[in-house]
């Protein structure tokens, strides 16, 4: 975009113009808002609460605007007047009117540029916290079809620069459309015949104008996508991942060749931006020294003088000068409102997000620390969207209170699925899970949250302290409820021995821990909630034997007295489970205990096989 404009058009010139002059929307928004349209009065709505500041806003604006308009008026008098006649009272008057004039004006800018920035921060923040709760209250599926980068540019970007409606776009229309008023009026006031001269000069000047900026942002725009493709390429071939799969496939030479190529197209671009630039840049300078000229020329014609004084001339032309640029701005007003209505558009579009998995109505009461914690599966099935084949189908398990169900099967067959749907992490198609008798789609989000706690493979570590991860399942836990969980996970003595102990920062994703040390520190974190139902999706399945006996150590101390579903990797360590459920393409094919299993020679039997071979040839 031309002149370094955000995505509404507020840069140079007070917004509605500047980057995007050239009278045409940007077709991405056309797209968005036909794709999703928004209504006037939901935008409107927003900024109600606020009508009072706003129409302060307008008042000073305005206000400044006709302050403003007086400035070529004292011109004139001290150059007809007050020099001419040697009268130095009124020069005095005069000159003290235009710095009031300029201090006036600076005061109300100022007043106005707060109350408006308070006003647009204010929409921002509210838009943003619910934008923010929103997405969270989305259920796990939106996330893995969605894009993270997207959530955040919606979030902060298209958020931020939403704030431009009243900071940039509103303010700017209604001080160019006051600017434009006053100044003709003056105009004409001052020379009714110079007026009609502008009114005659001024359409060529601006359709010229507006050409060489369309021309400009076109290339301007071509320059960007190759800009963006020669950064893709650098991080796709400079990374360590990048020249590791350049080096083993030897891809090196096309990767120079492509860049090369990239590189060349940009060189061109670059010249024609920078011309285009230039171009424009000379089209505004001949405009402005053109326009005054004409003007000078015909104040010095006898046809069209009409006996003219130098102070009105040198008036007329000041108030011209400032003509040009407001009245530039209005005309393009129309492609900031459809930039702006675009970032509205999108915003809307996550906060009309229906939310898959909320609480219900009327909730159940439950009493979470009084929950028993038996889990069972009543012919429950379910789909993936868009998928033509069933995760589950029709499954009956029952998990007495303070048991252990360990989920076995191949890759594929259902078990994390399964697993998810006491958690509520995705809701049965067909059939329900209860925990106690109670389906858990008719308990509370947060008193589920309470009453069933995850332990999953992948291990995610807040980049904080130690103390701060653990209080995230729950803030208000003391430092003794803190110690306990620990020591059951196994993990306090490790950091008792750190220089800073709970106060040690875990760093980025927890990358000073190995992944033992994490997944001990994720279990002491779930300990915390004390929840009844504990549900270890593959908690060990991407440890070392050393450290997964370390682990599994802790998950027995963590499993006992409650209901634990466990979702095993390695069979080894669901040999002492009450009972085992082997799942093939969603359906329980097979369940019992270690020896009934073995005992029947199915697909547990191959499986326990085929893994203690594995395990003697890794020995």
């Amino acid at each position: 975009m031309d002149g370094g404009m955000d995505p509404v058009g507020r840069g140079g010139g007070g917004g509605g113009g500047g980057g995007r002059s050239g009278g045409r929307p940007d077709p991405a928004d056309r797209a968005q808002l036909e794709r999703s349209p928004v209504r006037w009065g939901r935008v409107a709505a927003l900024f109600r609460p606020y009508r009072w500041q706003l129409g302060v806003v307008v008042a000073l604006i305005v206000a400044s605007s006709t302050v403003a308009l007086a400035t070529p008026f004292l011109i004139r008098l001290v150059i007809d007047v007050a020099l001419p006649e040697q009268d130095v009272g009124l020069l005095a008057w005069a000159v003290a009117g235009m710095v009031a004039v300029a201090a006036v004006t600076a005061v109300l800018g100022v007043v106005q540029t707060w109350l408006s920035t308070t006003v647009g921060q204010r929409v921002m923040h509210g838009l943003r916290t619910a934008v923010f709760t929103h997405l969270q209250r989305q259920s796990l599926g939106f996330f893995t079809r969605t894009k993270g980068g997207e959530v955040q540019s919606r979030l902060m970007n298209d958020v931020g620069g939403m704030q431009s409606v009243v900071t940039s776009t509103a303010t700017s229309f209604a001080s160019n459309a006051t600017t434009v008023i006053g100044t003709v009026v003056a105009m004409a006031a001052l020379s009714w015949r110079l007026s009609l001269l502008s009114l005659v000069v001024l359409p060529p000047a601006i359709m010229l104008t507006r050409k060489v900026a369309r021309m400009r942002r076109t290339i301007t725009a071509q320059r960007q996508r190759h800009l963006a493709d020669l950064h893709s390429q650098v991080e796709e071939g400079l990374s360590v991942s990048g020249v590791l799969l350049g080096k083993t496939l030897g891809a090196g030479p096309a990767q120079s060749q492509r860049f090369t190529g990239t590189s060349q197209d940009l060189v061109g671009l670059e010249v024609r931006s920078q011309l285009a630039g230039r171009w424009r840049m000379a089209t505004m300078s001949i405009v402005f020294a053109g326009i005054p000229a004409l003007i000078y020329l015909a104040a010095g014609l006898p046809a069209t003088s009409g006996g003219m004084t130098i102070g009105t001339l040198v008036a007329f032309t000041a108030l011209q000068g400032n003509l040009f640029r407001p009245l530039m701005q209005l005309l393009d007003i129309g492609v900031s409102l459809t930039a702006s209505m675009a970032l509205f558009s999108r915003v809307f579009e996550y906060l009309d997000l229906p939310v898959d998995i909320d609480d219900p109505p009327h909730p159940a009461a439950v009493d979470p620390a009084a929950v028993r914690g038996e889990v069972r599966f009543d012919a429950v099935g379910f789909r993936y969207d868009g998928s033509s084949r069933p995760a589950l189908d029709g499954v009956d398990l029952t998990v007495p209170a303070g048991t252990t169900l360990a989920l076995v099967g191949e890759t594929g067959s259902g078990k994390s699925t399964l697993a998810s749907l006491v958690a509520r992490l995705n809701d049965p198609t067909t059939g329900r899970v209860t925990i106690d008798g109670i389906d858990v789609r008719d308990l509370a989000l947060a008193d589920l949250a309470r009453i069933v706690g995850v332990v999953s493979q992948e291990t995610y570590l807040l980049h904080g302290t130690i103390r701060a991860n653990l209080r995230h399942a729950k803030p208000d836990a003391t430092d003794a409820e803190m110690v306990d969980a620990a020591r059951r996970a196994q993990v306090h003595d490790l950091i008792a021995a750190l220089p800073a102990g709970y106060d040690t920062v875990v760093g980025a994703r927890g990358h000073r821990f190995s992944g033992g040390e994490k997944q001990r520190l994720a279990i002491a974190r779930t300990l915390l909630r004390d929840p009844r139902v504990l549900v270890l999706d593959e908690a060990t399945s991407a440890l070392d034997n050393e450290t997964e006996r370390a682990v599994q150590a802790a998950l027995d101390e963590a499993s006992r007295g409650r209901t634990t579903i466990t979702i095993a990797h390695r069979l080894s360590t669901v040999r002492d489970a009450d009972r085992i459920a082997v799942l093939r393409a969603g359906r329980v094919v097979e369940r019992g205990t270690h020896e009934e299993l073995i005992d029947l020679g199915g697909r547990y039997a191959r499986l326990a096989g085929a893994a203690e071979r594995d395990a003697v040839l890794a020995g």
